[in-house]
């Protein structure tokens, strides 16, 4: 986003790319003869590849997410669960993950690298402008031709992700595609991850753009029905397993060293009013002496959420069996971090065959989803009464009239077991608490910001008001009373309460 950062783009593509000559103002003095000089497609790939499950883990942004969906407690110093202001700086992911990915795209060889490239990309975008709202996208990663990129309106981004998807799965080819990290080259894999991430793109538009013929229950359905398929079983899942050493899982390393979160006592409590058995994989208890080398003690005495330091310090202190994020055999060095899952998948069909969208057994679509979620986690499917509980159970599709409330008991059950099959998708959790208002989350008691409400979404830094003035103005224009707050909701947001 920044000048130097965008000239660095175009003048690298120059060099290597295009075949002008370098710079020789200081003739050959400090070339290496050895280095490599044009960048490399596959190793580009698996670099942004290797980094990728961090934006559904444990990077900055989905942290602040699993703490906004009461995934995660702090156990130390606690600021982002008490709402203090969310300033995430967003140019490294363009300087970065996006550049990396733009240098695939720009370098055209072939037709599988440049559609991977732009699925990851419009994944980080996903992320990105569901935490941020309005964002560069249009404009964003040309070099000199937009030093000051304008910000494109999230509904604009949404459009451009879920077409970006579509022609990117329709450009794939039958070759391998190298430096493949995720599906070892295999280009159905991509097709069906583009695919799903359609599907939750455009299931996520649903209380803002309910109608059964809107542009998001059109890219909903013309994803369903792609000759390349979604993801259907864990085989095929969106998934990052870690050889560990240098590349170790990032839960992994959320606890090699420090202890900051623990499983919040919201999620503790809702598994165990359900009788849910995945509580036993999804906290591990802190005493457990296998911390980092995969041990297998569980608890479900979560950290209550949103206390002051001297609250929950004293709550530590005096239950030294609570809960940390997952079992501690979930996230080894070499642990699996899923991106897209099939019960995300398929529960994002139950969702849309409960408000119309689409056709299907409802129920049957539903249970899948739950076992799907079951069986990722190693578990064996839940007994037939865990469905029949008042929690669990649905009745007929509603209908496409409550997309615009998700007051029902329906609504309100699949969005709660979307939101347990995210776990711990910090993301995905916070996406499902703003669009359905399920779960009921309450605040956090010791809130440090005015509303003393959970944060929809992030703030510009000031960085982007010295770089980009008239063009970050020009989005703060557009959000509520004009006003660059982080009580604001994004476009598809429309603060369901219940």
């Amino acid at each position: 986003m920044k000048k130097r950062y965008l000239y660095t783009l175009t003048t690298l593509l120059i060099w290597a790319v295009a075949g002008c000559k370098k710079p020789s103002d200081f003739g050959n003095a400090n070339v290496d003869p050895s280095a490599t000089t044009t960048p490399i497609v596959s190793a580009l790939l698996a670099n942004v590849e290797q980094g990728l499950p961090g934006y559904a883990s444990t990077n900055t942004e989905p942290i602040y997410g699993a703490q906004y969906a009461q995934y995660f407690s702090e156990t130390q110093y606690p600021s982002s669960s008490l709402y203090v202001l969310p300033s995430v700086n967003f140019v490294p992911t363009y300087s970065g993950s996006l550049y990396d990915l733009q240098n695939v795209i720009n370098l055209n060889q072939s037709k599988n690298s440049v559609a991977v490239a732009k699925i990851m990309q419009q994944y980080i975008y996903w992320v990105l402008t569901d935490s941020f709202g309005d964002l560069p996208y249009s404009q964003a990663l040309l070099g000199i031709k937009s030093i000051t990129p304008v910000y494109d309106k999230q509904e604009d981004i949404y459009k451009g992700i879920l077409a970006t998807l579509t022609s990117a799965v329709a450009s794939m080819d039958a070759a391998p595609i190298a430096g493949d990290l995720f599906y070892g080259g295999d280009p159905a894999g991509w097709k069906r991850a583009a695919n799903s991430l359609r599907m939750l793109v455009a299931i996520q538009l649903s209380a803002k753009v309910p109608g059964t013929s809107d542009y998001a229950a059109t890219a909903f359905k013309a994803a369903q029905s792609d000759p390349a398929g979604y993801i259907t079983t864990n085989a095929q899942n969106f998934a990052l397993t870690y050889p560990g050493g240098t590349f170790k899982d990032p839960y992994y390393n959320l606890y090699n060293g420090r202890t900051d979160y623990g499983e919040s006592k919201t999620m503790t409590d809702i598994t165990g009013s359900l009788g849910d058995g995945r509580t036993v994989v999804f906290g591990g208890a802190f005493t457990d002496p296998g911390q980092t080398t995969g041990g297998t003690q569980t608890s479900a005495v979560g950290v209550p959420y949103g206390l002051d330091r001297g609250g929950v310090t004293a709550f530590t202190g005096a239950n030294p069996g609570y809960a940390l994020v997952l079992r501690a055999d979930k996230r080894t060095d070499k642990g699996t971090v899923v991106i897209i899952s099939a019960a995300e998948t398929v529960l994002a069909i139950a969702e849309a065959i409960n408000i119309g969208w689409t056709t299907g057994d409802l129920n049957g679509t539903y249970q899948s989803g739950i076992n799907l979620s079951f069986e990722q986690w190693g578990l064996a499917d839940p007994s037939a009464n865990y469905f029949t509980q008042s929690g669990v159970a649905l009745g007929a599709p509603d209908g496409n009239s409550v997309a615009t409330t998700y007051a029902t008991a329906n609504a309100k059950n699949i969005a709660i077991q979307q939101w347990l099959a995210a776990y711990p998708d910090g993301h995905m959790g916070w996406n499902i608490w703003r669009k359905t208002g399920w779960p009921k989350l309450t605040p956090a008691p010791g809130a440090q910001n005015s509303s003393r409400q959970i944060v929809r979404r992030f703030v510009y830094t000031p960085s982007e008001y010295t770089t980009n003035t008239v063009n970050v103005k020009a989005a703060v224009a557009r959000e509520p009373g004009g006003v660059d707050s982080q009580d604001n909701p994004v476009f598809w947001d429309i603060k369901i309460t219940h």
